[in-house]
This record gives structure tokens, sequence and C-alpha cells, in this order.
């Protein structure tokens, strides 16, 4: 039997305009679309791009990835999702892995894909796809990099020494997850004067997009997972 093959897919941020050509082709003709779902009977985002640009609803098949920081929790769900997904390869059928953003820029696919090349590496197809990084810079016109400026990219955690590092030691910095510690990331900004030379986003390319460079005005229980902040030192 013909062995199946496995295409991680970037769909980007949100906007399904930014889906590319050949990620769409690949939906089509696949056998299987793989995606990613936290909770029982929840569309997921990457789900809910997809379903504006193509038809493939006879073709779904939802995978779990829980929402959590528990280690344990997270590799047995990948190791679930990669077996499942080993069992269409080896029934012949193709299959479609979406994920939004690019899906080797902190993506879940990631994970699934190493441990599916451990058994079929030549099995798999990595299709890339817009970031909510070049996404949200495109959004506001703000170049992420000219000349022989450096580019940090920093997921906000509790060790704020690590991201004072990264903000005093680059010229453009992308805060990501910043939904995880706010207050602390803009007491931090504005400790190192930078407050004013950053620009808060979330939800790109969604109808819910936000964009303020007013940070104080955010309530930091209500910030929307999917938001970033952009230093741009001037």
């Amino acid at each position: 039997m013909k062995q199946g093959k496995l295409y991680g897919l970037g769909v980007g941020p949100g906007d399904p305009e930014l889906l590319t050509l050949k990620s769409k082709r690949i939906l089509e003709e696949v056998d299987v679309v793989c995606t990613p779902q936290s909770k029982p009977n929840k569309s997921s985002l990457a789900w809910e791009i997809i379903t504006e640009i193509v038809d493939c609803q006879d073709k779904i098949k939802a995978i779990h990835f829980p929402m959590t920081s528990q280690q344990k929790k997270l590799e047995t769900a990948w190791k679930q999702a990669a077996e499942e997904i080993i069992n269409l390869l080896e029934q012949g059928r193709d299959v479609a892995l979406i994920t939004i953003g690019d899906p080797l820029f902190y993506s879940t696919y990631s994970y699934i894909m190493e441990r599916i090349a451990v058994k079929y590496p030549q099995q798999i197809e990595t299709i890339p796809g817009v970031s909510s990084i070049n996404a949200c810079s495109s959004q506001l016109n703000l170049p992420l990099a000219q000349g022989d400026e450096k580019v940090a990219v920093i997921p906000v955690s509790d060790n704020l020494d690590e991201m004072e590092s990264g903000l005093l030691n680059f010229e453009n910095i992308i805060l990501l997850k910043v939904s995880r510690n706010y207050g602390q990331v803009v007491k931090l900004l504005e400790k190192l004067d930078l407050k004013d030379q950053s620009t808060f986003i979330s939800r790109c390319g969604q109808e819910e997009e936000f964009v303020t460079t007013d940070l104080d005005a955010l309530e930091a229980d209500k910030i929307d997972y999917l938001s970033q902040i952009i230093v741009k030192k001037k």
C-alpha cells in the first residue's frame, strides 16, 4: 500500500486571504484535514480561517491539544496526536495538519512533526504560513528591521531579567504571549523608557483586531492570548 504523506500547513494569523495558494491546493487534495481542538465541540481558529476559503468539512478530523502548561499532559497529547496521524498515513491517506501562523514558529505542529519523523522522515512536508509577527508589523506599517538592526523575539515569562536583557540589547523587540504577565511587562517598559516606543496589537487580521499605544489603558486580566507588543526604538 502506498504510504500517506503529512503536510504541516500554516494558515496565517486570522485573515483568510493570507492563506497561501499552495496551502489551499493541498487542503483541497488531501484525504484528511486535522485541526487542533482544545475542548470537545469547540472549533479552532485555524479551522475558522480555512472554512472561508476551502470546502473540506467532510474530511475534518479534530486532534486534541490541551491548553495547559503541564508538560506531562502536553507530552501525552502530542504522543496520541502523532499516533493518530501515523495510523492515517499507514492507511495510505494524505493528511494536512493545520495551525495558525507559521507551522515551525512557536507551533504545536513542530512537536507532532518530530514524533512522526522518527518513523517516517520522508513522508513530511511543511508549508510555511504568515506568522503573527509579520502580519502585525505589516498591519502597523512598522519595519521589523532596517539596515544592521537586530531583532529579538521574546515570549513573556516570569523571568523579567531575561526580558530586560533583550529589551536593552536589541533595536526591535517583539514580546509574545503578553497576557501571561502584562502588568509587569508594562512596568518594565516604563522603567527602561520604552513605553512610548511600544505598540500593542491583538487578534491581528480578525474582526476583533485591536491596536493601541496606550499600554496603561488595558486591564491586565483581560488581555487576549493572541496579543503581542512590538517595541521599536527611535
